[in-house]
C-alpha cells in the first residue's frame, strides 16, 4: 500500500500537517477525494452513525455535503502520541431553508503505520446562528 504522509508516529510539526491536510479536503467537499485518506477497513462514530469501510464513509459524505450546503470547516490540533491525536473542530454550514449553523465537535483519530486513518471518532454539536454571526466566509 502507498504511504500517505505524514506517517506516525507523528512529531508536533507532522500532526498540525496531517490536521491541515484533512481541513484542506474536507473543505473541497469531494467524497471521492477525502474518502482516501481513510483505511479500506475504517472505523468510524459521526454522531450516532456507525460507519465501516471507506465505500461506507463516500456515501455518507455525499449525503452529508448535499445536506450541509455552503460548508466550510476550521479543524485544530488538541493533542497527538504515537499514532492517535484529538482534534477539535467547528464548521458553519446551511439548510436548504437558508438556516445556518454551527457546528463543534471533537474527533478522536488513530492511523494505520501508512499514515491511513482507521478509525476515527465525532462528537458533534449543532447551533443555529444568524448569516450575519458567521465567522467563516
Amino acid at each position: 500500500m502507498e504511504k500517505r504522509y505524514p506517517i506516525p508516529p507523528f512529531t508536533l510539526e507532522t500532526a498540525q500537517q496531517k490536521v491541515q491536510a484533512a481541513e484542506y479536503a474536507w473543505n473541497t467537499k469531494d467524497p471521492e477525494k477525502v474518502c482516501m485518506a481513510y483505511t479500506i477497513d475504517t472505523e468510524w462514530r459521526n454522531r450516532t452513525e456507525f460507519l465501516n469501510g471507506r465505500e461506507e464513509v463516500k456515501e455518507f459524505l455525499k449525503h452529508k455535503w448535499a445536506k450541509e450546503q455552503d460548508y466550510k470547516l476550521k479543524k485544530e490540533l488538541w493533542g497527538f502520541r504515537e499514532n492517535r491525536m484529538a482534534v477539535r473542530f467547528e464548521y458553519e454550514w446551511h439548510d436548504e431553508y437558508g438556516q445556518w449553523y454551527r457546528s463543534y465537535g471533537n474527533e478522536m483519530w488513530e492511523f494505520d503505520e501508512n499514515g491511513y486513518m482507521q478509525k476515527r471518532y465525532a462528537s458533534i454539536n449543532d447551533m443555529p446562528i444568524n448569516e450575519s454571526d458567521r465567522k467563516f466566509r
